[in-house]
């Protein structure tokens, strides 16, 4: 079984470096492009889908929905548990007004946002489920940076910390108990585009 985790593409307030977490911004122009671009990449890879599952934000769900029909596979039901960590009071904040109001320490105040903890659990229990549902299936998951870097603290601990980009492709595979990186963080869909 291999698992496909993609961030979903470009918003507004990704440009303007606001946290999103649940607010519910769809994608720009860009992230739509970004999209397109990694359905043509999927196209062309040996790695064959057989579903698309996204959370249930607009930004994820149209990035699904654009990869989803550009490999003519089907669309899953949303799923709460791979939507963006929750971060309260911070939402729709840039970084230089976060550190205004709270300092740069506020990811440590309790602000109302979901802890690593929680999210985590949630990761790992959506990835326990749809490994017993699909076991002999190929998976697309349409999800979150926030959420995606905890799913990989989980599993990997901090083997893996940069920054994941926008419709960046990481590919896991399930071995038994494990779940072994094929390919980590990957944009080249985009940086081709842009040479």
């Amino acid at each position: 079984m291999l698992i496909g985790l993609i961030r979903h593409g470009l918003t507004d307030w990704n440009a303007e470096g606001r946290i999103q977490g649940q607010s519910d911004i769809p994608l720009n122009d860009e992230g739509r492009r970004q999209a397109e671009m990694l359905g043509d990449r999927l196209l062309q890879e040996t790695y064959r889908w057989d579903y698309c599952i996204t959370s249930s934000l607009s930004r994820a769900a149209e990035t699904g929905k654009i990869i989803a029909a550009k490999l003519g596979i089907p669309l899953l039901e949303p799923d709460e548990r791979i939507r963006e960590r929750a971060y309260g009071q911070v939402e729709g904040m840039t970084a230089a007004q976060r550190e205004e109001k709270w300092g740069k320490d506020w990811n440590l105040l309790p602000l109302g946002q979901e802890s690593d903890e929680q999210l985590q659990v949630r990761a790992l229990a959506f990835m326990e489920e749809i490994a017993a549902l699909y076991p002999d299936k190929n998976i697309l998951v349409i999800s979150h940076g926030g959420f995606l870097a905890q799913l990989y603290i989980a599993l990997y601990k901090d083997k893996y910390s940069e920054r994941l980009g926008n419709l960046s492709l990481t590919i896991l595979e399930k071995k038994e108990k494990e779940w072994n990186p094929l390919l980590y963080n990957c944009t080249r869909h985009i940086l081709q585009q842009q040479h």
